[in-house]
């Protein structure tokens, strides 16, 4: 697999390439396969129509892996908390974590990750029906974008809520942040064993947190995962993709295979700092997609960066969903032209 391929530092015919969040939104296929799911969270739990966005992506766009299907909040629900997708808002818990005996009642480890058989079972479906030579991605978020869902209870711009627990009760947030850590590893190991060769770690809200806060809080419990998985699954690559501290890269180090680097770090900084040590990923500033001159623009200039360098080509963060398809293709088919050269 390519993929493998580059993770492993093989040579490869070139750099391959997807988007996250790739099963999405931008595509009139995904949109009519959502529809006849009901809503999100039904697609979610509907592993025939789950592996069918997944693939999606492959079969239309051309991108060298599929990323499974799914949504980083199933963790959460399956330990217990109730989840809706409302219009307007986006995902919201019922019962946010406020106090110990919150959490007591939730679910942990391998008995919570054992209950997300809707996942493991489209990946299954997906390996089944995706080409030998493709990589199929599984992923969670991490313990610490996870748990600020939890204990807000829906998306935030603030995080008033998580960091007055996180300074007036660090003991209760270690402990949040404890038990879902134990949960992804299950999570994770489980995804494995159902057939995806790669998984991801997302911090999306890693750049809520100072330095030192980010350390304690949120990459010390992704270091664990990645030790864990590790110890379990020594060739399975893991990629981890903490969002928007480029700032703290010095410290950044760990058993993972893949850095995802975020459109705000410069891609040359990223190579400098951590492109002896890790493959990289990244960093295509998502926005570009709307323009082919614009993407053109950064394909080359971070094609020219990396060049002789293990890298996979990819956004720095999610495709949004008005992105023109033909557009989504042009990156695709330029990178795969740009990096042959």
């Amino acid at each position: 697999m390519i993929f493998i391929d580059a993770c492993l530092g093989k040579d490869t015919p070139y750099t391959p390439v997807w988007m996250m969040r790739q099963a999405g939104r931008y595509l009139p296929e995904y949109m009519a396969v959502r529809q006849q799911a009901g809503n999100f969270l039904n697609l979610c739990h509907s592993p025939e129509l789950a592996a069918e966005v997944t693939l999606q992506p492959v079969d239309i766009v051309g991108v060298d892996a599929a990323i499974m299907f799914s949504d980083i909040l199933v963790v959460p629900n399956e330990m217990g908390m109730k989840l809706d997708f409302v219009k307007g808002e986006g995902p919201v818990f019922e019962k946010p974590i406020k106090i110990k005996d919150n959490l007591d009642a939730l679910l942990g480890g391998k008995e919570a990750a054992d209950r997300l058989t809707y996942v493991y079972e489209t990946i299954k479906i997906t390996r089944q029906k995706l080409d030998k030579d493709k990589a199929l991605i599984g992923f969670t978020g991490a313990p610490w974008t996870l748990a600020t869902y939890m204990i807000e209870g829906q998306g935030t711009k603030t995080y008033n809520i998580v960091k007055k627990m996180m300074y007036r009760n660090p003991k209760l947030l270690h402990e949040v942040l404890s038990k879902v850590t134990e949960v992804v590893k299950h999570y994770l190991a489980n995804q494995i064993r159902s057939g995806v060769n790669v998984v991801q770690i997302f911090d999306s809200w890693a750049a809520a947190l100072e330095k030192d806060a980010y350390f304690e809080f949120s990459w010390k419990y992704i270091k664990d995962i990645v030790s864990y998985i590790k110890k379990e699954f020594p060739d399975t690559p893991i990629i981890v993709f903490p969002k928007g501290i480029g700032v703290y890269l010095e410290d950044i180090d760990g058993e993972f295979d893949v850095f995802g680097v975020d459109w705000g770090t410069p891609m040359e900084k990223a190579k400098e700092i951590l492109g002896d040590k890790y493959v990289l990923q990244g960093n295509m500033e998502p926005c570009r997609l709307y323009s082919k001159s614009a993407t053109k623009e950064a394909v080359e200039k971070i094609s020219k960066v990396m060049q002789n360098r293990r890298h996979i080509f990819n956004l720095g963060h999610g495709i949004l969903p008005d992105v023109p398809v033909e557009n989504a293709k042009y990156f695709i088919s330029l990178v795969k032209e740009v990096t042959k050269k």
